[in-house]
């Protein structure tokens, strides 16, 4: 193969690698509250879609560089076998945690059709870590409004429940505070809460 031809074919993987990081981006803006649901969805993925990034790189490099020395080719060698070592684990652990978590209450909104109270315990571990949220809308417009994360470290206790407490009007309950959130009637878009002690 004549090195123009190695050439474009590095800078062809090089652009994939591209793609796959730039593909992450909006996936990350879509995780923050307010964001896009199908969005953070199939584009929240950050060590799959940036370890094809990184691996397309080094294969690159690879197709590119001439390994005519033996200290070249060791090294190069030297510099994969890392790589699989690092990367293999680290997608294995990805993959095992990387997921939805587990729907623990899915309350429809009683005064308005197209909102969604969603609590998801987000760990694989055996201490439930709770993420409340609010979904406004269906499909591709879909949005999630985050109420925030509870766990049994945090300050205000263990989580109790959550529940629709009236028009626009969301209560959570720990075990040492009542959290309750006032949403935008428009958006859907919480307010910060407002506390009382248990």
């Amino acid at each position: 193969m004549t090195a123009a031809r190695r050439r474009q074919i590095a800078w062809g993987l090089r652009g994939l690698a591209l793609v796959s990081a730039v593909a992450y981006l909006p996936g990350l803006q879509a995780s923050s509250s307010g964001g896009l649901v199908e969005v953070a969805h199939w584009l929240n993925h950050p060590v799959p879609l940036i370890g094809v990034a990184v691996v397309l790189v080094v294969i690159s490099l690879v197709v590119e560089l001439e390994f005519r020395t033996w200290v070249s080719q060791v090294g190069c060698a030297i510099g994969l076998v890392a790589l699989i070592f690092v990367g293999v684990p680290l997608a294995l652990v990805s993959f095992v945690f990387s997921g939805e978590g587990r729907n623990v209450v899915r309350e429809p909104d009683p005064e308005h059709s197209g909102r969604v109270l969603a609590v998801t315990d987000i760990t694989a571990s055996i201490d439930p870590v709770y993420e409340v949220q609010v979904l406004t809308g269906s499909g591709w417009s879909a949005r999630h409004w985050d109420l925030g994360v509870w766990s049994e470290r945090d300050k205000r206790g263990w989580f109790k429940g959550a529940e629709w407490s009236g028009p626009n009007q969301i209560t959570v309950t720990s075990e040492r505070e009542i959290a309750v959130f006032t949403l935008d009637p428009a958006s859907g878009r919480p307010s910060e809460p407002r506390t009382t002690p248990r």
